[in-house]
């Protein structure tokens, strides 16, 4: 259960909330944002003195990989909700490819039941899907669920959807959205009984962007959207990791009336193939980290609105597991902690401003879910909010990572920014690098 402390105040934030950036006191009071004026007084607030620092929506995840249960040697609810916090990420969606897979009512809930117990930061769990389950997922009740994960190029588990009547029915009949993995399993196999025909089992690290191919990944959301278009689902495409599949989303149609959205990464923002030769399987994942005009395309839809929110994908892996040859390696790594003093450092390079950064991180991501009272600083809402100090730098070191996993592919990065504060549905939670326990984050609802 979630614990209500004392009402909090924070006094004179720069807010930066729907396109706005301006000084007021925001008054907390049982969870819920109760006031936002400048000059509030309150005889019994524990107040923040927030003068210089900014004050943003907490970030809203919706993708993340916690691993539990069953690999909990990588990561859990535990350790990962702590390092979202930390971050700035209030809220999280996190994926059904855990052990077992999330395939039905039963082992949804039970990760929902995990999560209470654990999670500092607010949760949802997206129901899975596989080639024998649609009865199971169509149970899914749209109000208290984010969603439901369609791998289209997986071989995790039983989690590769890729049977035509299965699609079929989802795209038809799901009553709520559906989040997919696009990646073309035939193209990718293809791809990668050529490179081993030329090269044994020497393959490499840079090999990995042309098996997982770009071709792979638009073959792949391209089916979606046609899917989606013939039966007019609401599809959300994950980890767009290509220039080329931003052309197959809309940035005329206003966000909530847009039927097809899609998702960034920030490591397919950050990073690009250059980097193999550094970060070598630190930054192996799927979708592939691709060209260095596939980031600035996809950064250029991220700002004209093709693609619609920035997530992190935080898929931790072990360091062992991560420094085997490439080939045995898995893809993956953990994210959810530096997510947002990435996206400041791009604020502080001139690639985006603090009211898009807002945008991608809790606005939209809010809307395109429906969630109820969430990533907007409005009265009335849940207080779910980042202080940060644009000017404060922060080197990442294995001394203050909080993943289970114990690395990032950050490691020896300098940010500019440091977060200060992280409050979850008004309970204050992170402090100057302490984490306040006292009390648990809430279930995502949203308004379906």
């Amino acid at each position: 259960m979630t614990k209500q402390t004392s009402p909090i105040l924070i006094k004179a934030p720069t807010i930066v909330n729907e396109g706005r950036v301006y000084i007021s006191d925001v008054l907390i009071v049982n969870g819920v944002i109760e006031r936002i004026a400048p000059g509030i007084a309150h005889p019994t607030a524990i107040e923040i003195n927030a003068e210089g620092l900014h004050l943003l929506p907490g970030l809203i995840d919706d993708q993340v990989h916690f691993r539990e249960p069953g690999l909990t040697h990588k990561a859990d609810i535990w350790h990962e909700s702590r390092a979202a916090v930390a971050g700035g990420t209030t809220s999280f969606m996190e994926m059904p490819n855990t052990v077992p897979n999330t395939l039905t009512q039963q082992l949804l809930q039970d990760k929902y039941d995990m999560a209470a117990r654990q999670s500092l930061a607010n949760y949802s769990f997206y129901m899975g899907a596989a080639n024998d389950n649609l009865d199971e997922v169509l149970r899914t009740d749209p109000r208290k669920v984010c969603g439901i994960k369609v791998f289209m190029g997986s071989s995790t588990g039983n989690m590769l959807v890729d049977d035509e009547h299965t699609l079929e029915g989802l795209f038809a009949n799901s009553p709520m959205l559906i989040a997919t993995h696009c990646e073309d399993e035939a193209t990718i196999r293809q791809n990668l009984a050529r490179y081993k025909a030329l090269h044994g089992d020497d393959l490499t690290i840079d090999m990995h962007p042309l098996i997982r191919s770009a071709e792979a990944c638009y073959i792949s959301s391209s089916r979606a959207v046609t899917l989606a278009r013939k039966h007019g689902t609401r599809l959300h495409v994950l980890h767009i990791s290509t220039a080329q599949e931003t052309d197959l989303f809309d940035k005329d149609i206003p966000l909530p009336a847009k039927r097809i959205t899609a998702e960034a990464c920030i490591h397919h923002l950050w990073f690009s193939d250059a980097d193999y030769a550094e970060k070598g399987n630190f930054i192996k994942w799927n979708p592939a980290v691709k060209t260095a005009q596939d980031r600035a395309g996809i950064l250029q839809a991220v700002l004209d609105g093709r693609i619609d929110v920035i997530a992190t994908d935080h898929a931790p892996h072990t360091l062992a597991e991560k420094s085997q040859p490439y080939s045995q390696a898995p893809s993956g790594g953990p994210l959810v902690q530096y997510a947002l003093q990435a996206l400041l450092d791009m604020y502080h390079a001139g690639k985006l401003t603090l009211e898009q950064l807002v945008q991608k991180t809790a606005h939209n991501t809010a809307t395109c879910f429906q969630i109820d009272r969430r990533g907007f600083i409005r009265e009335g809402y849940w207080a779910d909010l980042v202080l940060v100090n644009l000017h404060e730098p922060h080197t990442v070191n294995k001394e203050n990572i909080l993943s289970k996993c114990g690395w990032s592919p950050f490691e020896g990065h300098t940010f500019q920014s440091t977060i200060t504060h992280t409050l979850v549905s008004g309970n204050l939670v992170y402090d100057r690098g302490a984490l306040q326990e006292n009390s648990n984050g809430q279930r995502l609802l949203f308004n379906r």
